[in-house]
């Protein structure tokens, strides 16, 4: 060939080579972007007063003086829309001003008694009573509304009675204004209706800001606070202002959803103004904040990862890789050292480096079964051990997953060693062991933990063997290599399919991922460090 012609092909070569890397990169680039911009999130965002109630509640970390502060300013802006919910409320539950009627009209009566009064007085004062619950009943079951209005003339008449002020018989007037007002503009048929909206829009604040003031405190822990960040905020306010409905536009045709303003279910009532009014002070409600969220790293989770960090996970996580990779690296090494240094080529020694190669393309799963069936059902009841996965059975498993990849590694690389080198060693007197471990296993060590960063990257990673052998979705952080623990590969898999109280957080999703993905990138630049270091020394710099 040519000279021309061979560096047209190197151009050429070389060319597509920058190519390919760029394609990986970019690749590489539209899949971890968009999961590192989501994940980032579960650290970097924009926290509320709920987010520091929770870490504060949950965590005892922060500011106590600050943080009441912080929310009696908020609760002065929330209560306004409490109010305006209750007093509507009052005004149309026919039932409980009915029954909050009957209930004053029977304790005035007490109270006159107490009072010492008696005869004539007693009589004309239950009477007066009497007719105005028997108005604000009349009232409040018509949908006539000049019938009501002329009731409620009646009743807000004898507010300014002095033998009724400063009594019990003095609550008959609120609840006849309440009355008054939330009926003035409403639709007196939909009573029940506005019954029903007003229960989803207080489970929406609910969500929002937490129970309201007086409510019982949940137990669960994610029910106890509101919104903690504004990206939720920002859903639960769409889910205030806007009315989802699936409906059939045409017939023969698929469902379409229609999004209709939340007010107009209570057109011409005092809370037809409240969506607008929440979303216009919102951040007074909520007091949003830029937070970095460091602790993510090392805190525990509430309620399935609602709430919390990815510490326990993190801390298995490490725990199964270390412990593996202290069972494979021995293992691989010895068997690659025997497989090149004392093994003859023969048929059983080409059938073990096949069976080698087959285990390297084995399913994980398969291995997880046989980690199941071995070390959890047979060897741990074998030794007086319960029955049950553990860190101790899941490392053994993922070591022995990895341990392919270990020996292939590790064998070239001592195949790569110059022959001279042993020679030499040799010849000065040196037996084949020392000569081994002197001269052979230094020179092959960048190779070999060329195998140790491949095996690093698929223990941590690996999900489907520890599913059998030792990994949990939720439980206590272990104490022992014979309990179980929870993993970041694990946590992701269960959060993504089995879990669906951390649907409802996928920031915490995104972020355990990408804890994952940092963690390996993290070990594997430990691990190319040291081959480096190692290189250099070999080299003499």
């Amino acid at each position: 060939m040519k000279l021309a012609g061979r560096m047209i092909l190197d151009k050429t070569f070389t060319t597509l080579t920058a190519l390919s890397v760029l394609l990986l990169s970019v690749i590489l680039l539209v899949v971890l972007g968009p999961m590192i911009y989501r994940g980032s999130g579960a650290v970097i965002f924009r926290g509320t007063v709920e987010f520091r109630k929770m870490q504060m509640g949950l965590f005892e970390r922060g500011d106590a003086e600050a943080l009441d502060a912080e929310i009696a300013q908020a609760q002065e802006v929330r209560d306004a829309v409490y109010r305006q919910i209750d007093e509507f409320r009052q005004g149309i539950d026919t039932e409980e001003l009915n029954e909050k009627a009957r209930k004053i009209h029977r304790e005035f009566g007490g109270e006159l008694r107490s009072n010492g009064i008696t005869g004539d007085e007693y009589s004309e004062l239950r009477s007066l009573t009497k007719d105005i619950r028997d108005k604000l009943e009349e009232a409040s079951e018509s949908q006539d509304k000049a019938l009501i209005r002329r009731n409620i003339e009646d009743v807000l008449e004898h507010q300014d009675d002095d033998r009724l002020k400063g009594t019990l018989a003095a609550g008959f007037f609120p609840l006849a204004a309440n009355f008054s007002k939330a009926v003035e503009n409403a639709d007196l048929a939909k009573l029940s209706q506005y019954t029903e909206a007003i229960e989803q829009v207080e489970d929406i604040l609910r969500q929002l800001f937490g129970p309201k003031p007086g409510e019982p405190t949940p137990a669960l822990a994610r029910m106890r606070y509101g919104a903690t960040r504004c990206d939720q905020a920002q859903i639960l306010l769409g889910k205030l202002l806007w009315i989802e409905k699936w409906v059939q536009t045409e017939p023969g045709k698929p469902l379409e959803k229609i999004k209709t303003p939340r007010s107009e279910q209570f057109a011409g009532t005092p809370l037809e103004s409240l969506p607008g009014f929440v979303e216009k002070n919102l951040a007074k409600m909520l007091r949003p904040r830029l937070t970095f969220y460091w602790q993510y790293f090392i805190d525990d989770s509430y309620n399935s990862h609602y709430f919390g960090g990815v510490g326990p996970e993190i801390l298995g996580t490490l725990l199964i890789t270390v412990l593996g990779m202290l069972f494979a690296i021995p293992l691989g090494l010895v068997s690659a050292a025997y497989l090149v240094e004392c093994a003859s080529d023969n048929l059983a020694v080409k059938i073990i480096r096949m069976c080698i190669n087959s285990l390297a393309g084995v399913p994980s799963i398969v291995f997880g079964l046989f980690g199941l069936a071995f070390f959890v059902l047979y060897l741990l009841p074998t030794f007086g051990l319960p029955s049950q996965g553990c860190i101790l059975a899941a490392s053994l498993t993922l070591a022995i997953l990895t341990l392919p990849v270990m020996i292939r590694a590790s064998e070239e690389a001592i195949r790569s060693v110059p022959q001279t080198y042993k020679e030499a060693s040799l010849a000065l007197g040196a037996s084949r062991f020392r000569t081994f471990v002197t001269v052979t296993l230094p020179a092959a060590l960048p190779g070999i933990l060329t195998g140790i960063i491949l095996s690093l990257s698929r223990i941590a990673g690996e999900t489907a063997p520890i599913l059998f052998t030792g990994a949990v979705a939720l439980g206590p952080v272990p104490k022992s290599v014979f309990q179980p623990t929870r993993t970041l590969s694990y946590g992701s898999y269960d959060m993504a399919v089995g879990d669906r109280v951390a649907m409802m957080v996928p920031h915490n999703q995104y972020g355990m991922v990408v804890t994952l993905v940092v963690l390996i990138l993290l070990l594997n630049g430990m691990a190319i460090m040291l081959r480096g270091r190692v290189f250099k020394k070999l080299q003499g710099r």
